[in-house]
């Protein structure tokens, strides 16, 4: 069955094609769901103006998109996570702390958008890649540092204060 396609569906097709698909598929899913529609003079005029109105919206967007690229190429970031002395971290840190730590610094992502192989578990510094599209990417440096957890005061500082204390118990 030919059908007139009203979204880009993937691994279909995109807007404004036609395609042959099971008639069961167009029956119970893309004509209900109104993701195509049967291919007439009326619905290809109609879906040509939906496609011309996506492409200026998708327009719009790429550009913004380039911006927040361009604004994210080069930044550096620090997080800091709980290690053991050969420098393995106790937990992991992933694409959620990545994203995290861009919104401290008002850079905010999806993390969906942050790349990784794998999760970070080693102290050390990685390069990232942000992919906001196919083609529209950028590349951040991560340095994961290890958490320095510090008394707030020294312990030289502590002993005076306890002489005192037993002094004034006596």
């Amino acid at each position: 069955m030919k059908v007139l396609l009203r979204r880009n569906i993937p691994k279909l097709g995109k807007i404004g094609e036609l395609v042959e698909v099971k008639p069961g598929y167009a029956r119970n899913f893309l004509l209900p769901q109104r993701l195509a529609v049967q291919p007439t003079q009326a619905n290809l005029r109609a879906v040509e103006r939906e496609k011309q109105r996506y492409l200026e919206e998708l327009a719009r967007m790429r550009g913004q998109l380039e911006a927040k690229a361009q604004l994210l190429a080069g930044k550096e970031i620090t997080i800091r996570a709980r290690a053991n002395e050969e420098g393995l971290l106790y937990g992991s840190i992933g694409p959620a702390q990545i994203a995290a730590a861009l919104a401290e610094q008002n850079l905010f992502v999806d993390q969906e958008t942050v790349e990784l192989d794998s999760a970070i578990r080693k102290l050390d510094k990685y390069a990232v890649a942000i992919r906001f599209a196919d083609d529209i990417r950028a590349e951040i440096t991560l340095w994961v540092v290890p958490l320095r957890e510090e008394s707030a005061e020294p312990p030289a500082a502590q002993a005076p204060a306890e002489q005192t204390e037993q002094a004034e118990q006596t």
